[in-house]
């Protein structure tokens, strides 16, 4: 054997003695953690199917509720909707519930659509954005169905410059002020929005509609 293929062989030697003792030191904790990879990708892709299996099929829920609703089956779709307020998934019960309460306010049943969009409204674990929007729609049903005060108590703060449910909270306002015979409050109302920029095209038109009829009827002092 010549030097070099002994030294080869000596090297060779060496390796595998320290890939052993490497292994027999780190071998066991190496295939722990090896373990607990698969485990926990196992679990991760688990859990993402459960958790879409159950988004999938509360959202199934809501489309199926809000078809009953669409064909004017109200009773049933009520019933479906509270169903899913119970055991949804998600963001869902909360639509579940906003939704139960537009469907009563369509099948006349206006009180029970003002008290569940005032429950969710006064609901500190909702988002303040849809507690907002729970006191718009409120409001917008009160101003065929209530009184001035009423509608105020709901939305006077939604009409602040800064916030971005003013054009409709200042239009529901201005129209029940204007059906109290508050003129000279709907008029600044309507004002308001037609000199907004950022008030939609329709909403703006209307406000500016509202302020002429108002103008032209002489109550506008």
């Amino acid at each position: 054997m010549s030097d070099d293929s002994f030294i080869r062989e000596v090297n060779e030697e060496m390796r595998r003695e320290q890939a052993q003792k490497l292994w027999d030191r780190f071998g066991p904790a190496m295939l722990g953690i090896a373990i607990l990879i698969v485990l926990g990708t196992a679990a991760v892709v688990g859990y993402r199917y459960w958790d879409e299996s159950r988004a999938n099929r509360s959202g199934d829920a809501f489309s199926a509720a809000l078809k009953l609703a669409n064909d004017g089956k109200n009773d049933e779709a009520i019933a479906a909707l509270d169903q899913l307020e119970k055991d949804g998934y998600g963001a869902y019960p909360l639509l579940a519930r906003m939704r139960a309460a537009t469907v009563k306010a369509d099948k006349g049943d206006v009180d029970g659509a003002v008290k569940d969009f005032d429950e969710v409204a006064a609901d500190n674990a909702i988002p303040g954005g849809i507690r907002d929007i729970a006191r718009l729609r409120a409001a917008l049903l009160l101003v065929d169905h209530g009184s001035y005060a009423d509608v105020s108590s709901r939305i006077e703060a939604l009409t602040a410059d800064t916030n971005p449910l003013r054009h409709s909270a200042r239009e529901a306002l201005g129209l029940a002020a204007w059906k109290d015979g508050k003129s000279a409050d709907a008029l600044k109302l309507f004002d308001q929005i037609s000199s907004d920029e950022g008030a939609p095209r329709n909403v703006r038109q209307r406000a500016q509609l509202m302020s002429e009829l108002i103008r032209g009827s002489g109550n506008a002092s």
